[in-house]
């Protein structure tokens, strides 16, 4: 697809000669990303590979599996896979969560192993639309409405997302036209999940009543926010000028609250990698520390972090 080189080009998401693991499903948007990818690799001198990851949680996964296995083969594409299993029994949190944190773990073990500094994904125009809304209903902040990002490095590979700004339609009609029947995931026509009620209910429903472009609408949102969030992040890091995990209280308090907000969330992520799970309640528990509480108080926050409010600091530390 065109819209995979431009985007590459205009958010540098890929330079020549760089080794890109490829996560393909099976599904229309990996294997758009697959073929496009496989047709830009000669040109920019790439190395490719493909990574799937079995969730074992249909009958017929293992077909999925093998129909991208198939497709690496043809394209000469080293293949990996990876069968999750669950007998050992249900994962904290939502089984959601539990397959995603799996598989990003698997790419970037993947990633660190092959020594690919790269990992491209097909999440696109109409997957951004989804998080946004889905994070606006569970009362996100700037950070949840930036949405899902073009480009992310965690735990030192960087996850890219060139289809982000492609509609499912676009990609839908891409492989029509090539006469490839992507592999559907039944799961994802079923209501259980949030995202599939998002997108099988709520989306068309403002389709149909309020804006035919909401996902475009939802997805400029997005990129705006997360622009917004950048700057606040560079200007909340300038104005902690070296502090880690511990300030002093008065220069806090002479903070603006936007940068205080964000000082707090980057010493939770300094702590525990990211800030999942930190909702504004958590961050009204901290500015609230700050300003109010007294020496010796403490605000203990999910997955083992909290802060400490001393004589004349406020101390990030695991407990």
């Amino acid at each position: 697809m065109k819209e995979l080189e431009e985007a590459i080009k205009k958010r540098s998401l890929v330079k020549r000669g760089d080794k890109v693991l490829l996560g393909v499903s099976g599904g229309p948007d990996s294997m758009a990303l697959l073929l496009s990818f496989a047709a830009l690799k000669k040109k920019m001198g790439l190395v490719l590979y493909v990574a799937h990851v079995d969730h074992n949680l249909r009958r017929d996964s293992g077909k999925d599996a093998a129909f991208v296995e198939s497709w690496a083969k043809k394209l000469g594409i080293p293949f990996t896979c990876l069968k999750l299993s669950w007998r050992a029994g249900k994962k904290k949190g939502s089984l959601e969560e539990a397959c995603r944190n799996a598989r990003m773990d698997f790419f970037i073990r993947t990633a660190l192993k092959l020594k690919a500094g790269k990992v491209a994904l097909g999440h696109n125009l109409d997957d951004q639309a989804e998080t946004v809304l889905m994070r606006l209903l569970r009362g996100a902040g700037l950070s949840g409405l930036s949405g899902i990002a073009f480009k992310r490095t965690i735990r030192g590979v960087t996850f890219i997302r060139p289809f982000l700004a492609v509609s499912r339609k676009r990609i839908e009609a891409f492989l029509k036209r090539r006469n490839i029947s992507p592999r559907i995931d039944s799961t994802n026509l079923e209501d259980v999940f949030m995202r599939n009620r998002i997108r099988h209910r709520l989306i068309p429903l403002l389709k149909k009543e309020y804006n035919r472009n909401i996902s475009g609408v939802l997805s400029s949102l997005a990129e705006n926010a997360s622009s917004d969030y950048d700057y606040l992040e560079r200007a909340a890091a300038q104005a902690a000028k070296g502090g880690k995990l511990a300030f002093d209280t008065k220069k806090l308090m002479r903070m603006h609250p936007s940068i205080l907000r964000m000082n707090m969330r980057q010493c939770i992520a300094r702590l525990k990698g990211d800030t999942r799970r930190i909702t504004f309640r958590h961050i009204m528990e901290l500015e609230d520390l700050v300003t109010s509480r007294p020496p010796g108080s403490i605000v203990d926050l999910p997955q083992g972090v909290s802060a400490r409010k001393n004589a004349s600091s406020i101390r990030f530390y695991k407990r």
